[in-house]
């Protein structure tokens, strides 16, 4: 019955999941066929990452039934989902940060594949579907995307019959991406099936051969996404049309981010060294810096931000003050906001409610008098940004572990924006937010802009910076790109250059600095 490819590999019926505060999955109907890859659509809060979840074993239905190749089954936890034959690749990435990539790996096999040779086998399957990954390297010194390809290896080395994955493609180049559908149409064709989670339409339109749309935790539809347009998608996500940031031009003003031959040795064995950085953000400006995950750009961050301080103080001016040697605490009283592209652990502490942490970074907002908290402002605050940014949450005293990976987000960009910096750098804004969410963060970081905020975006979502972005520069190998103005570039240069092309040919931004002449 499991061969037969006419009869379900997954078929739920009823699948109800209630939590304290919200009903996450509402009598959910979902079938999935061998060989078919299915995309799951909607807007964050949606339900998406709770149903693929109990799907896995990791979360237990309150009500329904689950139906694996014909036979009633209880999963009741991810072992005995692997034992069925069903993989994940989680958006929240489920690693141990002190082991190394092989151990992690390890964990999720049984005893046969996780011998001796299990090294040279994550070797070869990385390189053959353009993963690459070192076994030995430990999981805390790698970045969002690196650690992203330890889990999408860990699930192709599990040989799996259904493969869940939930953002798979967020922190990828679209070359990678591209490497990545062959994989799953390979995987497809060989009888595999796929559930898809993605907010970015284009891709499922050009992958997927059917889409159950969500809403609310309930199913609203389901259509062939090849047959329908990304708007159309959008209309079923959100139940209108998508909004598009509006973008004005602007005169960029003075100075206000300078960061002038910065070079930094790395701060672990597998980090990445910087070499003779240099660029300028003007008052009034976006800078988008696009890079493969894993060349430099955690190491950039920390030295923007003040999460590492560095010897040569003039290597970074902020706001006309030599910034080298402030800490993060200095910076952002002198105007500074940052929005980290880990969520959880660096941009919000788990266990602590919104309102505490919107404390830790807008202090300076009117919430500590003479040493004293005070309290009706935080939880002000905290309420302000939910409903100005849409966050789907319990409310202010909700713990941030307790919100989805996109209402997360969008609360922390709006805890930062709101703050009204001066300068302001933002880490993957819109990764794991749905299109509608992601509208509305890149038209604040556009509003900023156009209140003369100088503004920063790192990111790999290169459709993202060319929406917003003036002008664009890219990371390679620790090296910086000259920055050029968008309408002197295009998507296809920009990924030659994330292959470290201009390092080869010797346009490095190691010439002499001059801050007018990269305009």
């Amino acid at each position: 019955m499991g061969s037969d490819p006419s009869f379900p590999r997954l078929a739920l019926t009823g699948i109800t999941k209630a939590y304290p505060t919200v009903l996450a999955n509402d009598g959910i109907d979902l079938t999935v066929m061998p060989g078919e890859i299915h995309a799951v659509l909607g807007e964050n809060g949606a339900g998406k990452s709770t149903l693929m979840k109990i799907i896995y074993g990791a979360v237990k239905p309150d009500a329904g039934t689950i139906a694996w190749e014909g036979k009633t089954v209880t999963i009741a936890n991810p072992a005995r989902a692997r034992r069925l034959g069903i993989g994940m690749v989680f958006q929240h990435f489920s690693l141990f940060e002190t082991l190394s990539v092989a151990d992690n790996i390890a964990l999720a096999l049984d005893r046969e594949r996780a011998g001796s040779g299990l090294p040279a086998r994550i070797r070869d399957v990385s390189a053959k579907y353009g993963l690459p990954l070192d076994p030995a390297r430990y999981v805390h010194t790698m970045s969002v995307g690196e650690r992203q390809r330890v889990e999408i290896v860990r699930c192709l080395l599990q040989d799996p019959r259904l493969l869940i994955m939930d953002e798979p493609t967020s922190v990828l180049t679209p070359q990678a991406v591209e490497k990545l559908f062959e994989t799953l149409r390979r995987l497809a064709a060989e009888g595999c099936s796929i559930l898809y989670i993605s907010h970015k339409l284009d891709e499922i339109r050009a992958l997927c051969h059917k889409a159950t749309v969500l809403r609310a935790g309930k199913v609203t539809g389901t259509c062939d996404p090849r047959r329908e347009s990304a708007s159309s998608l959008a209309r079923m996500m959100i139940g209108g049309d998508l909004p598009h940031p509006s973008h004005r031009d602007t005169s960029a003003a003075g100075d206000a981010l300078v960061v002038r031959d910065l070079t930094l040795a790395a701060d672990d064995p597998f980090g990445t060294p910087l070499s003779a950085i240099s660029f300028t953000v003007r008052a009034g400006e976006v800078l988008g810096i696009a890079g493969v995950s894993g060349n430099g750009q955690k190491e950039l961050l920390a030295a923007l931000s003040g999460e590492r301080r560095i010897a040569q103080g003039s290597a970074i001016a902020l706001l006309g003050r030599p910034a080298g040697r402030l800490d993060a605490a200095q910076r952002r009283a002198l105007g500074l906001a940052f929005v980290p592209e880990e969520r959880l652990g660096r941009g919000a502490v788990p266990e602590m409610s919104l309102s505490e942490n919107a404390l830790l970074t807008a202090h300076r907002k009117g919430m500590v008098t003479r040493g004293f908290v005070r309290d009706r402002v935080v939880r002000q605050y905290a309420t302000e940004t939910i409903r100005e940014y849409g966050v789907k949450a319990g409310g202010p005293d909700a713990a941030a572990r307790s919100l989805s990976g996109g209402n997360l987000q969008k609360y922390i960009v709006g805890r930062e924006i709101r703050q009204r910096p001066k300068v302001l750098i933002a880490a993957q804004p819109t990764w794991g937010v749905d299109v509608g969410a992601a509208a509305q963060i890149r038209q604040a970081l556009l509003d900023l802009r156009d209140e003369g905020v100088a503004v920063l975006v790192v990111s790999e979502e290169l459709d993202e910076l060319f929406e917003i972005c003036d002008r664009l520069a890219v990371i390679a190998q620790g090296r910086l790109s000259e920055p050029k103005p968008l309408h002197e570039t295009n998507a296809e240069e920009i990924g030659l250059l994330m292959s470290g092309s201009f390092i080869q040919a010797g346009v490095e931004s190691t010439r002499s600095f001059s801050p007018a002449g990269m305009i």
